[in-house]
């Protein structure tokens, strides 16, 4: 693996270690340049509760790896974690940026009911 990618994934076991002894939800983030994923896994990390992407059929229709469809998969995330009973959340960015998609699926989030 390169050393930046190393750094990011040093950076997210840091941030993952303090959300496990917190005992929460977590919202976690994966990107790449084509598509962004997001997942609520329960407090020991073992079971998937919702999750969205632009890989789901209500989003593929228009661009993938974009701010606006990021923002989408916020909003869905966030409507089908209140479906599953969840309204609070810690926010796991797996060590990228607090920028661009992530900042936006995060924002997104946040004004469909996740509290973070």
């Amino acid at each position: 693996m390169s050393a930046k990618n190393d750094s990011r994934l040093r950076r997210a076991r840091r941030a993952r270690a303090g959300m496990r002894a917190q005992g929460v939800n977590r919202l976690s983030v994966h990107r790449t340049p084509r598509h962004i994923y997001a997942q609520v896994l329960a407090p020991a990390g073992d079971r998937v509760l919702a999750s969205a992407s632009t890989l789901d059929g209500s989003l593929r229709g228009g661009k993938t790896g974009n701010i606006e469809a990021a923002a989408e998969v916020g909003k869905l995330v966030a409507e089908r974690a209140k479906v599953a009973g969840i309204d609070c959340v810690a926010f796991d960015r797996a060590g990228y940026k607090y920028h661009g998609r992530v900042k936006a699926l995060a924002e997104a989030a946040r004004e469909n009911g996740l509290k973070f």
